[in-house]
């Protein structure tokens, strides 16, 4: 009689894994190849309990990105004793810069990979387990582009979606292009089919994501390539919301802003990083523009654009940096009027030519800074938040419920320009569902979201596409059959999530 071997991605007693990140958005979205590889390989995702395999995908640029590593690695060790079956793996920026200190550091990891061989896991995993040892691997340079990878996507209605990988800048305090490499940029044609595809899976919002984004084309020789991929993203039919993340200020061009203005689902705000607002700095970063440029990009963009929201990242305390210089970024902090921005404090990173340079500022000093420039913003955002109020604003749902949703029964959504916005149903009226789209006021702000709680009568629901796809991935996780209205397939489309700013990086 012969016997057929059990599907180990069916079998009862499958393998599940956790993956654990840190760091910025490429990271997160990494992070999502290596649950589609782990998932495609027939583990499934932890419900509850201890994983059979935990990923760390690291942070290198982050202050004490080592200790959080190690100390999360030193917890367990003792489960690994207990759980000898447990595997551990590390990648991520760390791995590719640490290598092997990671494994003589913490001898019971399984497995290191690097930023450049994210493919490379299952195959590492299954190897350690065979040879019972810890396996290595580490490219110096990308063997798969990262899309290529399966995926599994954290939520139905909203996906990133890669242009690029590396960074051909030099900015001193910068540890990512030794880590991640030179830039290598997806075909315009590749790019839109993956969106093409999210759409058709339900989302309705795409964010492009690279670190540098709008440096796009120049590996193939054309420079106007980002505007004309922003237009084209404007005739993808179902998709209704575009954002990208990071530009460079000193790559920031004409042309894209006005593909941004001209294009309807290219929403109307901007990341935009500033670092410093003193031009010796900028000059001792590497960054090439100077404040006065930075400045005019905005004018620009609020000419065609006037109501859009920017962001930005502000470094304190960068070596040498005096109080003139300090100064300087409180102006044009008051300038720009950001939305929201992302406030660090300088980390000595070695590895990086900021490491090595004199007048090292003291950590009270570069603290006091810091407070300074926070209250500043909190105070601009404020502001500018207040300034929504009345108006009428449009809000993706997401599922991801306010720190006190459940005292006030308040949703949560994002406004067209990617302002958080908590909003309660009126008594009687619809309640939308992850990714449908409600209008409400504008009835109150603070410096971190604006409130809505509106009448019956300024309260409307648009059902999407997305919501569909939403109550079948519900569905779909019980095991219950949902209604569909087409060929729609349940997949989880990585929504990015956007902190008010970070502490001390």
């Amino acid at each position: 009689m012969t016997g057929t071997a059990p599907d180990p991605r069916t079998a009862p007693d499958r393998r599940t894994y956790e993956v654990r990140t840190f760091g910025c958005q490429m990271n997160v979205h990494d992070s999502e190849r290596i649950s589609g590889l782990l998932e495609d390989a027939g583990l499934t995702r932890l419900q509850e309990g201890q994983a059979d395999v935990v990923v760390f995908n690291t942070c290198a640029v982050r202050e004490n990105a080592d200790n959080k590593l190690y100390g999360n690695l030193g917890i367990l060790k003792a489960v690994k004793e207990a759980r000898p079956d447990l595997q551990i793996a590390v990648g991520g920026c760390l791995a590719q810069k640490d290598r092997e200190t990671i494994l003589r550091r913490a001898p019971w990891v399984d497995a290191v990979f690097g930023t450049h061989n994210i493919g490379a896991l299952p195959a590492l995993l299954q190897r350690a387990r065979h040879n019972q040892e810890a396996q290595l691997e580490i490219l110096e340079s990308l063997d798969v582009f990262p899309s290529t990878l399966p995926t599994r996507r954290e939520s139905v209605y909203a996906g990133w979606v890669s242009i690029s990988v590396g960074c051909n800048n030099t900015c001193t305090f910068c540890i990512v292009p030794s880590l991640r490499g030179k830039e290598r940029d997806r075909r315009p044609g590749e790019i839109l089919a993956e969106i093409e595809a999210l759409v058709a899976d339900g989302a309705v919002e795409v964010t492009l994501l690279g670190q540098n984004v709008n440096s796009y084309g120049v590996e193939f020789g054309d420079r106007g390539a980002f505007a004309k991929l922003l237009r084209a993203c404007g005739s993808i039919e179902g998709l209704e919301r575009v954002r990208f993340t990071s530009p460079h200020p000193a790559a920031f061009t004409d042309d894209v802003i006005d593909a941004m203005a001209e294009t309807p689902n290219v929403m109307p705000q901007l990341h935009m990083p500033l670092q410093s607002g003193s031009d010796p700095v900028l000059k001792a970063m590497r960054r090439s523009y100077r404040s006065a440029r930075f400045l005019g990009i905005l004018e620009r963009v609020r000419a065609v654009m006037p109501d859009a929201a920017i962001s930005t990242d502000i470094i304190v305390g960068f070596p040498g940096e005096t109080e003139e210089d300090f100064q300087a970024t409180l102006d044009v902090v008051e300038e720009s009027r950001f939305a929201t921005a992302f406030t660090f404090q300088y980390s000595r990173r070695p590895g990086t030519p900021a490491a090595d340079l004199p007048d090292q500022l003291p950590k009270a000093v570069v603290q006091e800074r810091f407070e300074r420039l926070t209250a500043l913003q909190d105070r601009i955002a404020g502001e500018e938040n207040a300034r929504q109020v009345g108006r009428t604003v449009e809000v993706l749902v997401t599922d991801q419920p306010g720190r006190k949703g459940s005292e006030t029964h308040r949703l949560t959504g994002r406004a067209r320009d990617q302002r958080l916005v908590h909003f309660s149903v009126p008594a009687g009226a619809e309640t939308p569902r992850p990714g449908d789209l409600v209008t409400l006021p504008v009835t109150a702000a603070a410096s971190f979201h604006l409130l809505s709680d509106p009448a019956p009568a300024d309260y409307s629901v648009r059902r999407s596409r997305a919501g569909d796809a939403w109550d079948r991935s519900q569905a779909d996780s019980c095991g219950v059959p949902a209604p569909t209205d087409g060929p729609l397939r349940p997949v989880a489309l990585g929504m990015p999530s956007l902190p008010v700013r970070a502490s001390t990086p």
